[in-house]
């Protein structure tokens, strides 16, 4: 792993220049390299390489002493439009012209991503006359797109849900916007047609993901690992800003911006970047800082939830509590919130207990559970879903604990009001991980005529735990006389 300490300033002191070599990557070797092959190849059509993707070619394309490659998986990691794209078409016709590599695949999760680069790789080669020399024909059909060439080389491009029908042997595949798998379906279909190739490779590009990318995040387990010690041969090429920058336009931003656009400075103007500062900040850390959220586009903001943050907090067992349980819609996870007013307007949420049973929660287990907090503090009621809370709260109501469910526009009033005590500091909270990994994954989902609430399903993660503490809020931000407002 290497950080540079520096920004290459040019021109200048609103000119930077993005950095050369990516902020993460697995082990260097001194094996040979076909990068500076590529980087010729590249001068001779006309495309000159940025330092970044010299830097990348040299140390991507290593082979060991029988000319197998020295990192048979390869991740690419930037931000966006740095020239991933480019890269990869160039390392494509790089592998067809010079390598003679009879077969590579190209698949990305949108079959227009891969149209696009097809079309690109096609207008190179009928600008460059030594290239236009060795094509042959150019096939279109749904979903399949193929270029072929003399020697029976192929370069195909397949959709993502079929990429890995009726494929045998390919030498190179290529993995575009990999953040965007959600399961592994498409990269085993593909990883295993090239068991019988004699030296194959992977190349996945993308650029940051959340916890939903499950490819990439794998890959990047493996990686970190292999970086730390580990016996794996992954090539793991890491552009991307530090954990925690904040947007605040200081120096140590703009390191950041240079560490995650290499292209910075060269092919990306800094007006690019101050021009998007102000969109979603979920969005901006993935796009422009290449860094790891939790959900892409969720319903709460990052640095809003750590605003209200505040070490200590701990519920008074004299003050009066609300608490708040919400299940999975599997019945498999499940959430215990209690709020209390603090001073002023102020009110706090803390998670009590999550539970977590691979086939089924036992709703009398959960009701136990939530009976021996009850008797902790002085609870005014339970909050619960009927969706899927019920089978719980109808075994607390003969124990004489008053629940009440809170479903429909209830609901949808308490995401609100969620939402508007956090932007507003008015919710405190103690920063603990599981909640705050629940509350940021939380994703909205349209609720009637221009109304929304948290969805449990398209969220694609656990959110009980926000969920929970939306009921909560509702309850600990009613005023005791039920007067928000005077008006004199």
């Amino acid at each position: 792993m290497t950080e540079s300490t520096e920004i290459a300033r040019v021109r200048d002191e609103s000119a930077y220049r993005g950095v050369p070599n990516p902020r993460i990557h697995t082990k260097l070797t001194d094996y040979p390299s076909h990068g500076e092959a590529m980087i010729k190849f590249c001068e001779e059509i006309g495309f000159e390489l940025l330092p970044w993707q010299q830097w990348l070619a040299h140390h991507s394309l290593k082979y060991k002493p029988d000319g197998r490659w020295a990192h048979p998986v390869v991740t690419l990691l930037c931000a966006r439009q740095q020239g991933k794209s480019t890269f990869m078409a160039l390392q494509i016709l790089f592998r067809i012209y010079v390598l003679k590599e009879k077969l590579q695949v190209h698949t990305a999760h949108k079959l227009t991503t891969s149209a696009e680069l097809f079309y690109k790789i096609y207008g190179i080669i009928e600008q460059t006359p030594r290239l236009a020399a060795e094509f042959t024909k150019k096939l279109e059909s749904k979903g399949f797109q193929e270029l072929q060439f003399t020697e029976g080389r192929r370069y195909i491009v397949r959709a993502n849900n079929s990429a890995g029908r009726g494929i045998a042997a390919p030498e190179t595949i290529h993995l575009d916007e990999a953040r965007e798998y959600k399961d592994e379906d498409v990269w085993s279909a593909l990883r295993y047609t090239q068991m019988a190739s004699p030296n194959p490779q992977i190349w996945v590009y993308s650029n940051a993901g959340d916890q939903h990318s499950i490819v990439l995040n794998k890959l990047r387990e493996r990686a970190l690992a292999a970086i730390h010690g580990g016996s794996d041969d992954i090539g793991w090429f890491e552009w991307s800003a530090p954990h925690g920058i904040k947007f605040d336009n200081s120096p140590d931003f703009w390191l950041g911006v240079c560490q995650a656009n290499p292209s910075l400075g060269y092919t990306v103007h800094p007006d690019n970047i101050r021009a998007v500062l102000s969109d979603p900040e979920d969005i901006v850390r993935t796009e422009v800082l290449c860094q790891w959220v939790d959900t892409i586009n969720p319903v709460i903001n990052p640095s809003q939830w750590e605003s209200c943050k505040v070490e200590g907090l701990r519920l008074n067992p004299e003050s009066d509590t609300w608490l708040a349980i919400d299940l999975s819609p599997d019945r498999k996870q499940a959430a215990l919130v209690a709020s209390q007013k603090l001073e002023g307007d102020q009110f706090q949420v803390i998670l009590l207990q999550t539970w977590h049973n691979p086939q089924n929660l036992d709703d009398k287990a959960l009701a136990n559970d939530l009976a021996e907090w009850f008797r902790k503090y002085p609870v005014q009621l339970v909050a619960y879903s009927a969706r899927t809370a019920s089978a719980v709260a109808a075994r607390l109501a003969p124990a004489g604990i008053r629940t009440e469910p809170i479903d429909g526009l209830d609901y949808a009033q308490s995401c609100d009001e969620l939402l508007g005590a956090i932007s507003s500091q008015r919710l405190a909270h103690s920063g603990q991980d599981e909640l705050t990994k629940q509350c940021l994954s939380a994703v909205k989902l349209p609720y009637g005529d221009g109304g929304w609430v948290m969805g449990r399903k398209v969220s694609n993660a656990v959110i009980c735990g926000a969920v929970a503490s939306a009921m909560a809020t509702h309850f600990a931000t009613k005023s005791n006389d039920g007067v928000d407002i005077v008006i004199m």
